[in-house]
């Protein structure tokens, strides 16, 4: 299990925010296949405070989606507070604070992963947001391990980390790169494991190459942190937690889901998103995660292509209906293993 305040949560695993990605429809499909708490996508702070209708879709919250958490990034401490209030009282049952985007333009604006090179900032922050909200609403704190490999950056680390719990934050999460990293070479999970054992008791979730089920499993069991967070191994592949479940239940990892089965699942998708966004938008929207799900397709490069020529509900429709066709005898379906196996797969795919 995993306790994050008074949430609880029967396998240690959370989808992360993902900036473009975990909207609401994406949160639902994730939820149906098995994850027991995600993360709405990063929000700024003064998008929440200011009226307007992208405010409104930030705080529309569907019931079948919680319990849900609330990322915010920022600047200024005291609209971050007030932006956090808003989420609260929309209805999210979690409040996290971003400290790890590492976009240059997130940096040049003094948020995101730039905090950790400003631990008064960030420690305000973290004490200001706990102040404003709720007691009875957990807040938390999203960390790579500092801005570069520096001994002086990984002082500001620990300070920042130290200083959350003192302030009653009730779980951190460390992504094993430095900001300066990005998302450029492994992610340290020899630190996380230093991480975990300095924190004691308190909650640490690891974040960062969690690509796969066994990934995740092979993080708790090597770094000892309390929970995993699964970000990019997740667009295109909600199978990741059905998978993780059996793992994690002793159980053998079930086969890769069927032509079929990711027919039904990605047909649901775009249904919400058309429910949510509206059709023109949502045909747009889409284009990104069909790319996603065509990776786990025996033919994952013709399905890509198709789902990039997409304009129109019906266009998409027909690609479903052409490429995930339950009644054809398809091959079986693949197993994502990692963030190039669209690349390999394709070379495969031109050799057949």
């Amino acid at each position: 299990m995993l306790k994050i305040g008074p949430l609880q949560f029967d396998i240690p695993v959370v989808q992360a925010a993902l900036a473009g990605y975990s909207d609401a429809p994406m949160r639902r499909i994730a939820r149906r296949l098995g994850v027991p708490f995600t993360l709405h996508e990063v929000v700024l702070d003064k998008t929440v405070v200011r009226p307007g209708k992208l405010r409104k879709r930030i705080l529309r919250l569907d019931g079948e989606e919680h319990p849900v958490g609330g990322q915010l990034m920022g600047a200024e401490p005291g609209e971050f507070a007030d932006a956090a209030v808003e989420l609260a009282d929309a209805g999210f049952d979690l409040i996290d604070i971003n400290f790890g985007c590492p976009v240059k333009k997130v940096l040049g604006r003094c948020r995101g992963g730039y905090l950790l090179s400003d631990p008064s900032t960030a420690i305000e922050i973290i004490r200001r947001v706990r102040a404003a909200v709720p007691a009875g609403i957990p807040v938390t704190v999203k960390m790579r391990r500092g801005m570069d490999d520096s001994p002086a950056s990984e002082r500001d680390f620990f300070r920042i980390f130290d200083a959350a719990f003192e302030a009653g934050l009730a779980a951190v999460t460390v992504h094993g790169r430095t900001v300066r990293q990005r998302y450029v070479g492994p992610s340290d999970w020899v630190f996380l494991t230093r991480v975990k054992r300095h924190a004691g008791e308190r909650v640490v979730i690891g974040s960062g190459d969690l690509f796969t089920a066994r990934d995740a499993l092979r993080m708790l069991e090597q770094t000892g942190v309390d929970g995993v967070s699964i970000a990019r191994g997740c667009i295109g592949n909600p199978w990741i937690y059905r998978e993780l479940r059996a793992l994690l239940a002793g159980d053998p990892l079930p086969d890769p889901p069927s032509v079929a089965e990711q027919g039904g699942v990605i047909r649901a998708h775009f249904d919400l998103a058309v429910e949510t966004l509206g059709e023109k938008m949502a045909v747009r929207h889409m284009r990104k995660f069909g790319i996603k799900y065509s990776e786990v397709h025996p033919q994952p490069v013709t399905v890509r292509d198709a789902f990039v020529g997409t304009n129109t509900a019906a266009d998409w429709l027909a690609v479903l209906d052409r490429w995930y066709d339950p009644g054809r005898d398809w091959p079986p379906g693949r197993r994502k293993t990692g963030p190039g196996a669209l690349i390999a797969a394709g070379a495969r795919q031109c050799e057949q």
